[in-house]
């Protein structure tokens, strides 16, 4: 912008009774423009650039700055990056919004417009970027959908065989600092090896599945006569090791490029594409994501230097990349080790409304350290590699630098973890005093929301979080395993998880709770929520003390109803005014014989009309335990609960257990029918859940 074009916009914006000093973006814009509706910018940058010009010039400047953004798509050569300097104030804040009734795209990535059917019916296209600078990208999307790497085997997974480990390297961790695996499989499936070419061993990685845990590596060598793979990076954690029977796929390696779908990176830089039924190079848009990071604020808490008084609505963030490193992803539960395509620290007063983020390769939206009084709200985030939000730190940071009250309210979250199964909808870390409250969370493989980050009772800092009236659901599939719909982890003293509606969450083994408290859970409340369809119950503790659970409806667990594992001398949890309503499995399963519990005024119905079986326990030897003394196996009377209608038709038999009937249907999003809509999951996803749970349970393996 000239000086005369600076002068006389700061002097509209300036001195323009009652008004709002707005800069236009568009598709067609320039940055080198004034910003104005005739002469727009041309990006978010460039917007940022032209308030710090304004703001510099003219410090004493009292307006709202908004950025309007046309309808259009737009692709970003680099991240927003907010510091400090580019804040609003309370009174004054910056407000990046789409134009009325626009629906502006911006995208990290670039389409590839290059196309040829070559020989082998596949389509290819050279990458310049890679045949000159040997760029490398680990996602790639087809006409809007995540398209699948190249792997074998298709569907399904290989077994491992054995597993042997020479230590380079221990350190003062239990987990060797560096060590390498040498796994083994069998005759048959090492024939798949035979297949990488030389030039692939380099490319070719593996993805290995176990408990909770994903490990992905690539291979240092490939011996096909002795069946096995040699790896390298950090040794296998002794409490959850690579070993026998744990599943692994192979893939980026053009020998595995053999379904349609699939895609592949040849090194000399050409892309692979199998394409489709109906997909032809004219209808079909590819893009490869190029960005790995798509709006970067960051503030200086510990100096109190804030990015503060920011706000976005009303735009679409897309295309993001995630590079997965040489080292591969060892093993880190939610994934925990990734970024995020927006990526906030040292933030207050930061607002996100009413926006949209897929085809994102990490986590979507993290609030790291030192960040409060922020919010996320009617925000549709989905297709991504990772997580939806992530809020705090792994370290218990306090004052200035510790993250706190952010609201995350009424978004949809849905199919993530695509790329890192370990990733969660909702994840809180150190982080205290969040309201997490009518989100709708589906279609994970980990847990739907995680809170908290300590194994035990070490002092945590993550306190007083509100869950609640969320719904969350198809959560597991059979996939990882020792997880949940909500997932709670150490001391969260004053945390109410309240009037959510979770169901259909399933495990590969073990696990697929409806509400869990893991290792060293305690203080939280679980009240007033409804869970049915899970695997293996509707409420386990690990261990942990002085949790309260009342009031909830468990329905339909297929293996058992409750669990409890480790018995300590406290009092671990108070189990009181439940209903619990099932067909097949126990009532309850683990340590109960020990457990320091109190049981008592539940109602218990089998709706099968069998036996009651309390950890290998009669009901009445149960209440001889001092469980349940006040309790009933009595008929609850909901109106139709083998299609999910819990509420009653008559209220005589909860009432003697002092149930306080509660409207279930209040969780979740709200808003529109089209936002409603948007909610919910497609119905070839569903009905493949279904699938995948019958098989798994048909199976009934013990892992």
């Amino acid at each position: 912008m000239n000086k005369i074009g600076l002068l006389f916009f700061a002097f509209i914006c300036v001195f323009k009774l009652n008004a709002q000093c707005k800069l236009y973006v568009s598709p067609l814009g320039n940055d080198a423009n004034i910003g104005s509706e005739i002469q727009p910018l041309a990006s978010l940058t460039g917007a940022r650039n032209t308030i710090r010009k304004l703001k510099k010039k003219h410090p004493s400047i009292k307006e709202a700055f908004w950025v309007i953004v046309e309808d259009g798509k737009y692709f970003m050569k680099e991240p927003l990056v907010l510091l400090p300097e580019d804040s609003g104030t309370k009174e004054y804040p910056i407000i990046y919004k789409a134009a009325k009734g626009a629906k502006p795209v911006f995208s990290g990535g670039k389409i590839v417009s290059n196309f040829v059917v070559n020989t082998s019916g596949l389509w290819e296209a050279k990458i310049p970027e890679t045949i000159y600078y040997k760029y490398k990208f680990d996602q790639l999307y087809v006409n809007n959908k995540r398209a699948n790497l190249a792997r074998t085997p298709n569907k399904g997974f290989i077994k491992i065989d054995t597993v042997t480990q020479n230590i380079w390297k221990q350190g003062a961790s239990k987990v060797a600092e560096k060590a390498e695996q040498s796994i083994y499989f069998n005759k048959e499936n090492s024939k798949i090896l035979a297949e990488v070419s030389k030039e692939d061993i380099s490319n070719i990685r593996f993805k290995a599945f176990h408990k909770w845990d994903f490990t992905l590596r690539y291979l240092d060598a490939i011996d096909v006569d002795s069946a096995k793979i040699v790896t390298s990076g950090k040794g296998m954690k002794p409490w959850n090791p690579l070993k026998k029977d744990r599943r692994v796929i192979f893939e980026n390696y053009e020998a595995a490029l053999d379904a349609p779908g699939e895609w592949f990176l040849k090194n000399e830089g050409s892309l692979l594409y199998k394409p489709l039924k109906g997909e032809t190079i004219e209808n079909t848009e590819v893009v490869i994501p190029v960005l790995e990071n798509l709006i970067t604020i960051k503030g200086n808490a510990l100096q109190g230097l804030f990015v503060e008084n920011i706000y976005f609505k009303d735009l679409t963030f897309t295309d993001c990349h995630y590079k997965i490193p040489p080292t591969g992803s060892e093993p880190n539960q939610a994934a925990a080790i990734l970024n995020a395509a927006i990526m906030i620290e040292g933030a207050r007063q930061i607002k996100i409304t009413n926006c949209e983020l897929s085809n994102i390769g990490q986590h979507a939206i993290w609030f790291g350290k030192g960040c409060h009084n922020s919010e996320v709200k009617h925000t549709y985030i989905h297709n991504i590699g990772g997580g939806g939000i992530y809020l705090g730190d792994f370290k218990p940071f306090e004052d200035s630098l510790h993250t706190h009250d952010i609201t995350v309210e009424n978004n949809i979250i849905k199919s993530g973890g695509q790329d890192f199964p370990a990733a969660v909808g909702v994840w809180v870390g150190h982080s205290s005093n969040n309201s997490i409250i009518h989100n709708d969370i589906g279609n994970f493989y980990y847990s739907g929301i995680s809170v908290g980050w300590v194994w035990g009772y070490k002092p945590s800092l993550a306190k007083k979080n509100t869950i609640s009236y969320n719904h969350i659901h198809h959560i597991g599939w059979d996939l990882l395993s020792d997880m949940a719909g909500i997932y709670m982890l150490g001391a969260s003293e004053g945390t109410k998880v309240e009037h959510n509606v979770i169901h259909d969450v399933h495990a590969y083994s073990y696990g697929g709770w409806g509400m869990y408290a893991d290792e060293g859970s305690t203080g939280i409340t679980f009240r007033n929520n409804l869970v049915y369809n899970t695997k293996t119950g509707g409420f386990q503790q690990n261990y942990g003390k002085e949790n309260i659970v009342q009031n909830n409806i468990l329905a339909f667990a297929k293996k058992y109803q409750l669990q409890c594992t480790v018995p300590e001398e406290h009092k671990s949890f108070s189990f009181t005014n439940n209903i619990i309503i099932f067909k097949e499995g126990m009532v309850a399963k683990g340590a109960w014989d020990k457990v320091n519990a109190k049981m008592d005024k539940n109602l218990y119905w089998n709706v099968s009309g069998k036996d009651y079986n309390f950890n290998n326990h009669t009901f009445k030897s149960w209440k001889k335990m001092g469980f349940d003394t006040n309790s009933l196996i009595s008929n609850p009377y909901f109106i139709d609960a083998n299609n999910y209608n819990f509420n009653f038709k008559r209220t005589s038999n909860y009432k003697k257990i002092d149930f306080k009937p509660f409207n279930y249907a209040e969780a979740g999003v709200y808003g529109t029918p089209s936002w409603l809509k948007k909610a919910k999951l497609s119905t070839s996803i569903t009905i493949a859940f279904k699938e995948a749970v019958e098989t798994n349970m048909k199976k009934n393996i013990k892992r």
